[in-house]
């Protein structure tokens, strides 16, 4: 069986761990592997209907499903692997949060090497979102819920645990461009607006 087996490309670990999620430029050596093997990982990954995205800049690389409009003939019939998944309005609202964070961080031109944010100042901002909920140890388990689920998005990450830290990873700000957050604050406002209306005649 094992001559049967392909001549081995050094660049498959990229590839794979493309398919497992986002690589990073901090990943060192898959890094280098994916920067000099780009083209080759690129065809490969075309082969099974999906479009590889590089952002040198941000230092980071991730596989999409390419747009049903931009298959060539024949593609349409390979399944997909990747599910656009809809965000609840709890995790539209974390996510909106992570991303402003992501930005002030840029802005402050700060020489930390990562954006971490304490999970206690989350919630702050958290509860803002949820004015109607007084109980403050269900918007906690509910915050801390909803941050696990953005992690296995690979949205966050732990990064400490005193005190209690996330890092926003820099994959949110490849998802959420500024049009799409702009898209989302409207979404949210509307939301929260029609939310209050609701409970504005529940009290009459």
């Amino acid at each position: 069986m094992r001559g049967d087996y392909p001549e081995f490309r050094d660049w498959s670990v990229a590839a794979v761990r493309l398919l497992q999620g986002v690589v990073e430029q901090e990943d060192g050596r898959v890094w280098d592997l994916l920067m000099s093997n780009t083209s080759q990982v690129e065809q490969f990954a075309a082969r099974l209907g999906l479009q590889l995205i590089v952002d040198e800049a941000e230092g980071l690389a991730y596989l999409r499903q390419f747009h049903e409009e931009d298959l060539p003939a024949g593609y349409d019939a390979i399944p997909k692997l990747f599910r656009t998944s809809r965000l609840s309005f709890g995790q539209t609202v974390l996510a909106v949060l992570l991303r402003e964070a992501l930005r002030r961080y840029e802005e402050e031109e700060t020489h930390d090497a990562r954006c971490v944010v304490a999970e206690t100042d989350l919630l702050e901002s958290w509860k803002s979102f949820f004015p109607s909920q007084s109980d403050e140890v269900k918007q906690q388990r509910d915050l801390q819920t909803t941050l696990h689920k953005l992690e296995d998005l690979g949205f966050v990450r732990r990064f400490g645990k005193e005190p209690l830290s996330w890092e926003v990873r820099r994959i949110l700000k490849a998802r959420l461009t500024a049009d799409v957050l702009e898209h989302l604050h409207e979404q949210l406002k509307t939301a929260i607006d029609r939310k209050q209306g609701t409970d504005a005649v529940a009290d009459d």
